[in-house]
């Protein structure tokens, strides 16, 4: 019996046993004393049984019993909505990031994606991916100028590329890290299709800043020369570069500055 049911019972207790106590005073306590009876011979005297009360029945309350408490089922929670990987949708969240007008007609419309990250593979392993850029080509054509019987790249070259470089910076590089890690998922299995078994798509895009990274600061005009269609830089050390360097090296030393202080932006952030 639980504490609070023999708290319970008290009272009752206490009145069963001043109800006992009168009982047995009645029955047990002697009577007044009478005279000294004549010697007379009695009669049979009859003696009424005494009655004795019955004490009364203590009712000993139900322990009460608590019902427990109904369990509360939470509502399952929506399904995330499926990620939109539409260059349309791509595209606008990428323009978001600039409030450079020019970013719209630099950037390619179609597989925005797919292109980026076959892009960042090819760079990542000295190449350049020519046929899965994601800007367009820039509209001026690369220039040269002849002097002493040398062909040198023309500086006026290196202003084709500012719409680039101005987009770059203008680039918020924690919204722009923050778009990436939205879109991850769709990015590793694209990666997937075209990487080895043991590749993961965040190294190959930190070697293909590190290749950039790794291209040397040279004094300018530099020399080139032509042995068909294809400009090529008369130092050897220089034609030795990996393509996506020597392609870095032709934006000119300013344009090239300030790429690579964006890159290591992005590289420490990530």
């Amino acid at each position: 019996m639980s504490e609070e049911s023999k708290k319970s019972l008290v009272p009752h207790f206490i009145i069963g046993a001043i109800v006992l106590a009168i009982v047995l005073a009645i029955v047990f306590w002697p009577s007044e004393p009478e005279p000294e009876p004549v010697m007379v011979m009695p009669e049979t005297p009859i003696i009424d049984d005494p009655v004795i009360e019955e004490p009364p029945t203590m009712l000993i309350p139900e322990p009460v019993v608590e019902q427990p408490e109904p369990e509360i089922i939470p509502e399952p929670e929506p399904e995330p909505e499926p990620l939109d990987t539409s260059d349309g949708t791509v595209k606008t969240k990428l323009l978001t990031l600039s409030d450079y007008d020019a970013f719209a007609r630099l950037l390619i419309d179609d597989a925005l994606l797919e292109r980026f990250v076959i892009m960042t593979n090819t760079l990542a392993n000295d190449g350049l991916a020519t046929n899965n850029r994601v800007l367009v080509k820039p509209e001026k054509p690369f220039r040269t100028y002849r002097q002493a019987e040398k062909e040198w790249i023309d500086p006026a070259s290196f202003k084709r590329y500012a719409p680039y470089v101005e987009v770059l910076e203008s680039l918020e590089t924690a919204s722009l890290l923050q778009l990436y890690q939205e879109y991850k998922p769709a990015i590793d299995k694209i990666f997937s299709e075209i990487g080895g078994p043991s590749d993961n798509f965040e190294d190959k895009l930190m070697e293909a800043i590190d290749v950039l990274l790794d291209t040397p600061e040279v004094p300018f005009p530099v020399e080139v020369y032509t042995d068909s269609v294809m400009y090529k830089f008369k130092d050897s050390r220089l034609e030795s570069l990996t393509a996506p360097q020597k392609q870095l090296l032709r934006t000119g030393p300013e344009n090239m500055r300030r790429i690579k202080a964006k890159l290591r932006e992005i590289k420490e952030t990530l």
